[in-house]
């Protein structure tokens, strides 16, 4: 059973999201990011950049445990570890690729940066912040708009790079931008809603169920390092 050490953020939904479109069994375990514990020092052995989510494997391709941290990958390497929504090869793989790699290097920060500043954390407020981020994020839910006018995904089937922009789009008043007028993207947005497994990957984790026994940690811990 793979452990999933996430909060309750539209990259931490990204893994849930995945792991119940796949159909594989997860312990959920809380890392409360607004207590700090990302950078408790059991943590940082599993991810050692303090982010989540992150995932323990006991499988692992080498017969062993694996960890990974880092969003994007742990999408590539469920993807290839059931066989599922990343084509193997060819054009289609790298449709794919492109945009996930569109939201780990623009579309994520982006809509991170313009949550950030709208709730102006650290008590400021910004505006040039706050126009700026906002109007960019505006600018990338365009491109996903033009895109989805030509296929139904992102990709042309349902794929990775889905999951993986999806919880940066249904978040949109997050960003203080309107979608009012991206029909494409409203259509899309409407119909990942819809998937039963998008669903239940978007209730979990929720910090009410989540374990958070710290002997749970420190054990997942211990597999990668023996």
């Amino acid at each position: 059973m793979i452990d999933l050490y996430a909060w309750p953020t539209p990259n931490g939904q990204k893994v849930s999201i995945m792991l119940e479109e796949c159909g594989l069994a997860y312990n959920v375990i809380a890392v409360d990011i607004n207590k700090g514990e990302q950078f408790a020092p059991e943590f940082l052995k599993i991810s050692p950049n303090n982010r989540i989510p992150a995932i323990v494997d006991p499988d692992g391709p080498d017969g062993g445990p694996v960890a990974l941290f880092e969003s994007g990958a742990i999408l590539i390497y469920l993807a290839e570890k059931t066989g599922r929504f990343l084509p193997t090869k060819g054009n289609a793989r790298y449709a794919v690729m492109q945009w996930l790699m569109f939201q780990m290097a623009g579309l994520g920060p982006m809509c991170g940066q313009a949550h950030h500043f709208r709730q102006a954390m650290g008590g400021v407020e910004v505006p040039y912040a706050i126009e700026r981020y906002t109007r960019e994020v505006g600018r990338l839910y365009g491109v996903m708009d033009g895109r989805l006018g030509e296929a139904p995904y992102l990709a042309g089937d349902y794929s990775i790079a889905d999951i993986a922009n999806y919880g940066w789009v249904c978040t949109y008043p997050w960003s203080g931008v309107e979608i009012d007028g991206l029909d494409h993207l409203k259509r899309w947005l409407d119909a990942m809603g819809e998937r039963p497994a998008v669903q239940r990957g978007r209730a979990v984790p929720n910090p009410a169920d989540l374990v958070r026994d710290a002997d749970t940690v420190v054990d997942s811990a211990r597999k990668i390092l023996v």
